[in-house]
């Protein structure tokens, strides 16, 4: 596990009991749960037992339901600290109880949609005591073309929503994420794009409503949380202020008839230039093309050089991307050859890196269909056009690392249309592309491990001269836990939580610990990123015998 979670969190200010003298145990805490659940529910239910699991009571299941969605093998170790029970809740008075009880009991809860946190904060803790609070029963997906919106719960994965849509309509989309396997809670609620966020925006630009347990226990849609809540829901992150249970989304037409390409090109092949060449036309391309690049280390005749894979969507038919990219881009050669026309769903297919002639659409109800490997992810905003000087900089700095390679996401279209502080999401007008770092490995040996973290850092701070500054921004999205941790309470910890807190939410953090102040003042809803709570503002704890 990472040092930077392993710092020392003081107990959180809360009224609760104590569960025993002090020091307490996974088998003391799931007894203590199976008491408490049925107490707090608003009427009786015997089938709390059949949804807690426990590493003593229930060992082998325990570990199943704890595995089957940790998407990231280097937060599934021996040495990974384990939730002492998982609440696997199938309705939503199971999750008020498990709210209730965790505060009653003093036992830091973690919300988990889809498990695919990059740093696995949704099913990891640096406190002791600590549960997982599973929320895959909760995966419903209701479509209503006659309105053009849809309920999605949050345990949900994208592929179900985007099924579900097609379902009912081939023309409409939803402008979210790639990959199939990831939970709606978590996506939608940090800001999620995809392939759209220049025509449309992101997901949460098109969120009209959220059902969200609260810390007291109380179920709460958009009327009754008020609106500083649902902004701060949209793009801040739904674990700092309670449980998500579903989002209500406005669908997008999509056309009948989409365009996707990959261009591969290598420095040899004057991918430099064409790379230079992109970043002048991102912002003001037509909205209807995305265009994102894929920059890794690659072997060609014995020799390490840098390959450019250009892999784009469009919006509309091969021969009008052709013409357009032949004004905005002719350097790129692209021909209709290059080209493959499809439906919005067969694209989705095509960007999870599906054959789309052999693949069934069924494919997207596959909750396990991705590979799951070591990783780790950074991210970054480019804000004016790096030089080819700079650019020849950054390819031979990836070469002589080795491993660790970028991927820039276009931005400008929509994005530059919505202000910054519409949602909580700020990273908007200004911003050229984003920069994800990202290294992958099969082998579980420490050492390859502790070397290609080492790349993605060494990188990261080599990058700092083209990126954004004051703050260096981030993606929520790409959770990084290097850029900074919560550490502590009061003062201590609104000030370590800004140092994170701006870089992710720039403007918009103020706005966000006001609100996360006025909710949840005693921070139960907290992690190792979570918005803090403003110094001075909670509650004492009180010990109950």
């Amino acid at each position: 596990m990472s040092s930077h979670m392993l710092f020392s969190l003081t107990l959180f200010l809360c009224s609760c009991f104590i569960i025993s003298n002090g020091a307490s145990n996974p088998n003391s805490i799931y007894k203590s749960f199976l008491q408490c659940l049925p107490a707090q529910s608003p009427r009786p239910d015997p089938s709390f037992s059949a949804i807690v699991y426990s590493s003593v009571a229930n060992s082998s299941s325990y570990t199943t339901v704890l595995q089957e969605y940790i998407k990231n093998r280097r937060l599934n170790t021996t040495a990974t600290p384990k939730p002492a029970i998982i609440i696997t809740p199938t309705k939503e008075s199971h999750v008020q109880a498990a709210v209730l009880c965790a505060r009653k009991l003093c036992v830091q809860i973690k919300i988990r949609s889809g498990g695919h946190d990059y740093e696995g904060i949704s099913y990891v803790s640096s406190e002791k005591d600590f549960i997982v609070l599973d929320m895959f029963n909760f995966r419903n997906v209701d479509v209503n073309i006659a309105t053009e919106t849809a309920v999605v719960q949050a345990g949900a994965q994208l592929g179900e929503l985007y099924y579900r849509i097609w379902e009912k309509s081939k023309v409409h989309g939803f402008p979210a994420g790639v990959c199939p396997t990831v939970g709606v809670g978590g996506h939608l609620s940090g800001g999620g794009y995809g392939t759209m966020l220049r025509k449309y925006g992101l997901s949460v630009d098109h969120i009209i409503d959220a059902k969200i347990v609260d810390v007291n226990g109380r179920i709460m849609d958009r009327k009754s949380m008020g609106e500083d809540l649902f902004w701060a829901i949209r793009g801040g992150g739904g674990a700092s202020f309670g449980v998500i249970i579903s989002y209500t989304i406005k669908l997008v037409p999509v056309p009948p008839v989409n365009t996707v390409f990959r261009i591969i090109k290598t420095v040899t092949e004057n991918a430099t230039d064409l790379v230079h060449k992109w970043q002048t036309i991102v912002s003001t391309m037509n909205s209807n093309l995305f265009i994102r690049i894929l920059l890794q280390p690659v072997t060609v005749n014995s020799q390490i050089t840098l390959r450019a894979s250009f892999v784009a969507q469009f919006l509309g038919d091969s021969a009008t991307l052709v013409a357009e990219m032949n004004k905005i881009f002719p350097e790129l050669g692209l021909k209709k050859q290059d080209c493959t026309e499809v439906s919005w769903i067969q694209s989705i297919l095509y960007w999870a890196n599906f054959d789309i002639n052999t693949t069934s659409i069924n494919i997207l109800l596959n909750r396990h269909s991705d590979n799951v490997n070591f990783l780790k992810r950074k991210s970054d905003y480019v804000q004016t056009p790096i030089s080819k000087s700079g650019l020849t900089s950054i390819f031979n700095k990836m070469v002589e690392l080795g491993k660790v390679g970028l991927v820039f996401n276009s931005y400008g279209g929509r994005m530059n249309e919505i202000p910054a502080d519409a949602t909580a999401f700020p990273h908007r007008a200004g911003n050229l592309f984003k920069i994800q770092y990202s290294v992958n490995w099969n082998d579980a040996d420490p050492k390859l491990e502790q070397n290609y973290m080492n790349q993605s850092r060494v990188l990261y701070k080599f990058m700092a001269d083209y990126v954004s500054k004051n703050p260096r921004s981030t993606f929520l999205n790409y959770r990084d836990l290097d850029i900074g941790v919560m550490n502590g309470t009061g003062m201590i910890g609104y000030k370590s939580g800004r140092v994170y807190g701006e870089k992710y939410f720039m403007g918009n953090f103020d706005r966000l610990v006001k609100i996360k102040t006025a909710v949840d003042p005693d921070n139960f809803f907290r992690n190792e990123q979570s918005i803090p709570v403003l110094p001075g503002k909670s509650r004492k704890m009180t010990k109950l015998n």
